[in-house]
């Protein structure tokens, strides 16, 4: 008798989004894969995102809508979604309510994994919106260890993880870490990657598989306008750099990225950003190994401002 392939737990934690719910769950049950169950975790939605989640489920004994009494953030929401997965279930998926997976995702994916048991993630390439990224891996490569794959995050800034939504996790992983997200941290998903690639390897398969999309008012349009990028290389290389880089490295890294910080901060001056830009920056800043400082913000401005000019002149008029 052939074994039935490993259990995979789905998991979309959703909150106000009947707009796109229907197409997300209804790229899950597009699966190539067979053995899946699919947990929806309503987070006291004012919508109808709940009525839609039930009405798929009452049709389908494969989904589980949960419905908490408390509402909680968006990573929170994730924890909690998290946290269902059944106990037999060797990996899990998150496919968040504003997106959607391609049909072959979770097969493709667990394919990867099983052939590298070593391996704790599987990405993939991503659609963003009308982009394909995560592409910065060798073709070659669909097994990295998670050493290597930090590392050239940090040095070589190769943006290979995405968002929750781009990975497909194993699932003990997922259950010897709790609280699995870091709800403080905008940039949970990607520090979440570092962690658990301190103790496995890195899967990837060359292909879309999932896609994220891009729209006003969502967590991704709001990280973009306070440029939350900016201050996440120096979050990881604070808590993880001692584990996947040199002494030297971690040292130069900081510097490095903090002059670009600076400069970066010194343009958004004359953006007039708002409060909550600025009291974002400089509490990353004072919790970092690099430290807040308006008069660095003001160089920043200086050196932003001799750049643009070097340009300007090596373009000619």
């Amino acid at each position: 008798m052939t074994p039935s392939p490993p259990k995979v737990s789905i998991v979309t934690p959703v909150y106000n989004e009947e707009g796109h719910l229907a197409e997300c769950i209804e790229s899950v049950q597009r699966q190539t894969y067979s053995n899946w169950e699919y947990t929806i975790v309503d987070n006291c939605s004012t919508d109808s995102s709940a009525a839609i989640a039930q009405r798929y489920a009452d049709a389908d004994p494969r989904i589980t809508v949960l419905r908490p009494p408390e509402f909680v953030s968006s990573f929170l929401n994730c924890n909690r979604a998290l946290r269902s997965i059944s106990a037999d279930s060797k990996f899990c998926k998150i496919v968040l309510a504003d997106d959607w997976i391609f049909p072959e995702c979770v097969e493709k994916m667990v394919a990867v994994a099983e052939r590298h048991p070593s391996v704790g993630l599987v990405g993939a390439y991503i659609l963003e919106g009308d982009k394909v990224i995560a592409t910065g891996l060798p073709y070659h490569v669909t097994c990295e260890t998670g050493r290597d794959a930090c590392r050239a995050h940090l040095l070589e800034r190769r943006f290979i993880f995405g968002s929750q939504n781009a990975v497909l996790y194993r699932s003990d992983l997922v259950r010897a870490h709790d609280p699995f997200f870091d709800d403080s941290d905008p940039h949970a998903d990607t520090q979440v990657c570092f962690a658990l690639l301190k103790e496995s390897d890195f899967g990837f398969v060359h292909q879309v598989l999932t896609y994220t999309r891009v729209r006003p008012g969502s967590l991704y349009a709001k990280a973009l306008s306070l440029q939350t990028d900016l201050a996440v290389t120096l979050n990881l290389v604070s808590v993880y750099g001692d584990a996947f880089l040199t002494k030297t490295e971690r040292t130069s890294l900081i510097e490095e990225h903090g002059a670009v910080y600076y400069a970066e901060l010194g343009k958004n001056l004359l953006r007039r950003r708002g409060k909550a830009f600025w009291n974002y920056h400089a509490s990353q800043l004072r919790k970092s190994p690099v430290g807040y400082s308006r008069l660095r913000v003001l160089t920043g401005l200086l050196r932003a401002g001799v750049a643009g000019v070097a340009r300007r002149v090596r373009r000619g008029p």
